[in-house]
């Protein structure tokens, strides 16, 4: 990796900070068609932190998708789920909000949210790029899938088998232009 060196403070590119809180998907339309230009212009970088799942009855989400059978949620009178045990689970829905971004459809990721309730936290600012680049493409300023998210690493806190367990999840990813 390329480090660059700055002579001095005055030389550092500026830093925009954009907080993004709880939108609606026409607000988050909104916004990327506002942050389209600036996503496509090269020497413009974002920069998008956010956890994924926050499993456990301290997050209030305790999510769980059998293996066959309709998805619910756990309570503390349910048995210790095996089939598949919890963190699969955790692991299985935060893969579909990842495939979701993967593909690239904005829709698509929050009917996965909407659907498994999962407490993507960044859900929001990442929803404002995807929709940017979903204007970048209909506006052919950006080839159909470049600037797609690749995501590179998975992991959570803790592998939880019961309902007393908790975990957050994390992830990593990129998008070049």
């Amino acid at each position: 990796m390329l480090l660059r060196a700055f002579p001095d403070v005055t030389s550092f590119p500026p830093l925009i900070p954009i907080l993004v809180g709880a939108t609606s998907r026409s607000t988050e339309k909104r916004f990327g068609q506002i942050l389209a230009p600036y996503l496509a212009d090269p020497s413009s970088v974002f920069v998008i932190s956010s956890d994924f799942c926050h499993w456990g009855s301290r997050f209030r989400y305790t999510y769980y998708q059998p293996e066959s059978g309709a998805a619910k949620n756990l309570s503390s009178r349910d048995r210790r789920p095996t089939n598949p045990p919890i963190y699969e689970s955790i692991a299985a829905v935060d893969h579909l909000s990842m495939d979701a971004i993967e593909g690239g459809s904005h829709k698509e990721f929050l009917d996965v949210l909407e659907e498994t309730g999962n407490t993507v936290c960044g859900r929001h600012p990442i929803g404002v790029v995807m929709a940017a680049i979903e204007v970048l493409e209909k506006d052919e300023k950006v080839s159909q899938g470049k600037g797609r998210f690749k995501f590179v690493r998975y992991e959570r806190s803790s592998d939880c088998e019961t309902y007393n367990d908790s975990s957050v999840s994390y992830c990593s990813a990129f998008a070049i232009f």
